[in-house]
């Protein structure tokens, strides 16, 4: 574990983010990644790059010999420590969404839920966040269905109830399989 300061380069351990250090708080520090989005980790989680040697160009190596090889698709596992890693929340509960919900239908509501959900997916999987987790209540399970739909639509996520002592039965976490 190194000392971080500003303006240090750092590359998270197990996931492909590196950046360049904004902030150090305690044992938080704050990374501004490549495209410059602020992502929090534990000092733990990362690590400094000296010069231009970094972890990534092995990876990135490793990723190129894998691609020739013929693709045989399966599910990589989730380790417990990317399950920890940093996730960006988006909750679709109506009046989240807009100021006010007076005389929609109920599938005018699905459509700005699900059109958001689409949204902040596609934004997730552009900044390269692993992780989102949907609040979209309980209810009658209308759209916890219907963004199971979505959600299927993408080759490149898997999707799981959201932690139940965080979100109750309310909400689903997807998790974005990155391909560097």
């Amino acid at each position: 574990m190194g000392k971080f300061s500003i303006g240090d380069r750092a590359e998270v351990l197990d996931e492909a983010i590196a950046g360049i250090v904004q902030k150090v708080d305690g044992n938080r520090v704050t990374l501004i990644t490549e495209d410059g989005f602020p992502m929090q980790y534990s000092i733990s989680d990362l690590v400094k790059i000296e010069g231009d040697i970094s972890v990534s160009n092995y990876e990135a190596d490793q990723v190129k010999k894998q691609k020739e090889l013929p693709k045989r698709r399966k599910t990589p596992t989730v380790k417990p420590k990317e399950r920890s890693a940093p996730k960006m929340e988006v909750d679709l509960h109506i009046h989240q969404l807009v100021k006010s919900s007076r005389g929609m239908s109920n599938y005018d509501i699905l459509n700005i839920q699900l059109d958001t959900a689409k949204r902040q997916l596609d934004f997730a999987m552009r900044k390269r966040i692993q992780r989102v987790v949907f609040i979209h209540g309980v209810g009658e399970g209308v759209l916890k269905e219907e963004l199971h739909y979505l959600f299927n639509r993408y080759d490149n996520v898997k999707f799981y109830d959201a932690d139940y002592q965080k979100y109750g039965l309310g909400a689903t976490e997807v998790y974005i399989f990155q391909n560097s």
